[in-house]
């Protein structure tokens, strides 16, 4: 076993994942999070491709499966709620527009949580404050005062990541707005929902309402999409959200007045752009970044966790495979997976596109049916190798 001492900062998905696989690595792993403890609900996510591998080499498929929202498939529907186009979670092996491992993002990050708590150190309510590192080691100030010293810290930490601002620069740099704001919040299953997704766009406006099944029957996740050119909505001022979420779809129709209705006493109400994070590198020194904090691909793309989970497998076996060098460990993460990262981001950007509000001065709607496309889709899913790292220390590995 190495010894090597990792600070992990984010307990949502990409940091749970990574100390699953610096544990089972050898690494002692401590990961830090703002929030007092585990954010439950959240938006949807999926696993497609290699992320299912991944999942299946953690030895967690039973437990995801088990957490998923059996979405069954999605209904395009017109204003008066008469179907247009039907998705079905099997289409495409389980890897199409509705995924067959689809789960909500607290969901997904209880059963990683649970999965490491026994051999990782979580600090709930408590962030970095400072941090300068040397030749040897990262020495961390927290903002409870805490000191410590670590071999490498690793900034798991979302879009908005703090880590990220602390080292590679101010956020301006590497966040893309894609003209979308996101909002979601769960709702009481009033409108009959039966483990079917229902999604109304305006293509008019831009504009677009959906309502999704979760595992709690009685209620549903609520989301809307409205196009800006640009956001300077504080992230953290759910007020001022909520105004702006009202202003921009008065009038969008279909069930959008009764969604609306349940706004301002939801428990989980979020909202904020629809950004990419796009970085010439996600390390420095001994310090790197994961997940949405390195290379949001938006959720346009459908694919942020899958790529959290594949890059968290890659960051921790290549560390290793590099004797936990961080040059040479950080040169072979980023290696393997730029090219994946920029077949996503490159969905999500084509995904944005085609919602944008028809006019003069639109680009071109993308042509989705054609064979370039498909070959894209395909690059975005399975376009990146997974090394057993045979040899390897791994304390989880099956007999």
């Amino acid at each position: 076993m190495s010894g090597i001492r990792v600070l992990v900062a984010g307990a949502s998905i990409a940091g749970p994942a990574l100390a699953h696989w610096l544990r089972r690595r050898g690494a002692e792993v401590t990961v830090v999070e703002r929030a007092p403890e585990l954010r439950p609900g959240g938006q949807a996510v999926d696993a497609r491709g290699v992320a299912k591998d991944v999942i299946e080499r953690m030895g967690l498929d039973a437990a995801v499966r088990a957490a998923c929202t059996d979405t069954e498939g999605a209904y395009s529907v017109d204003a008066d709620g008469q179907v247009l186009e039907t998705f079905r979670a099997d289409d495409d092996g389980g890897d199409g527009f509705i995924a067959d491992i689809e789960i909500l993002r607290g969901d997904l990050s209880r059963v990683l949580y649970d999965d490491t708590r026994d051999g990782v150190e979580y600090v709930f309510g408590d962030r970095i404050a400072e941090l300068t590192q040397d030749a040897a080691g990262v020495d961390v100030t927290f903002a409870s005062g805490d000191r410590r010293r670590f071999d490498l810290v690793v900034g798991a930490d979302g879009l908005h990541s703090g880590l990220r601002a602390m080292v590679f620069g101010p956020h301006e740099r590497f966040l893309r707005h894609l003209g979308q704001v996101l909002a979601f919040y769960s709702v009481p299953n009033e409108f009959g929902l039966d483990r079917w997704l229902l999604e109304y766009q305006d293509q008019a406006t831009g504009r677009s309402a959906l309502l999704r099944p979760i595992q709690d029957a009685t209620r549903a996740m609520a989301m809307f999409y409205f196009p800006s050119a640009d956001f300077d909505v504080d992230y953290r001022d759910v007020a001022a959200q909520k105004a702006l979420l009202r202003e921009r779809v008065a009038g969008l129709g279909w069930l959008t007045p009764g969604i609306l209705a349940h706004l301002d006493d939801t428990p989980d109400f979020y909202l904020d752009q629809v950004a990419q994070v796009v970085m010439d590198r996600w390390s420095s020194g001994r310090v790197a970044l994961l997940g949405d904090a390195a290379f949001s691909s938006s959720p346009m793309s459908g694919q942020g966790t899958g790529l959290a989970l594949v890059g968290a497998y890659l960051l921790a076996g290549e560390l290793a495979a590099a004797g936990w060098d961080p040059d040479a460990g950080f040169a072979g993460y980023e290696a393997r997976m730029r090219s994946f990262v920029e077949a996503n981001q490159e969905i999500g950007r084509l995904n944005a596109r085609s919602r944008a509000v028809p006019g003069p001065e639109a680009e071109p709607m993308p042509d989705f049916a054609g064979d370039w496309f498909m070959e894209l889709v395909g690059r975005a899913i399975n376009g990146v190798e997974l090394p057993d790292y045979a040899g390897l220390p791994d304390s989880g590995a099956k007999p």
